[in-house]
């Protein structure tokens, strides 16, 4: 009996924040994202500092939104190997 693999899959690299479950590797369960473009347009770009304090307020709220539309519970979390902004390792923390 094979029984489905269910992934949460964070990306907080740059300006948007986001979340999704992919079932079996294959199949999108949910896709969350929380857009900081229009934050950042009235500086001309990206402000690191400011994307890290928005991915901070953002990434609580968007997991449990892309859960909650999975239907899934988190049993299990990881870090990322490697991460662009400063407070990327506290994202990682603060989302388990």
């Amino acid at each position: 009996m094979n029984k489905d693999i269910k992934i949460l899959a964070i990306e907080t690299s740059c300006d948007e924040t986001s979340a999704a479950v992919v079932k079996n590797g294959r199949e999108v369960l949910s896709n969350i994202i929380s857009s900081q473009i229009d934050i950042h347009k009235r500086f001309g770009g990206v402000v690191p500092e400011v994307a890290s304090r928005k991915h901070l307020e953002n990434i609580s709220p968007v997991i449990d939104e892309a859960l909650l539309s999975a239907g899934v519970k988190l049993k299990l979390g990881f870090d990322s190997k490697q991460n662009g902004l400063v407070s990327m390792p506290s994202i990682g923390n603060l989302a388990r």
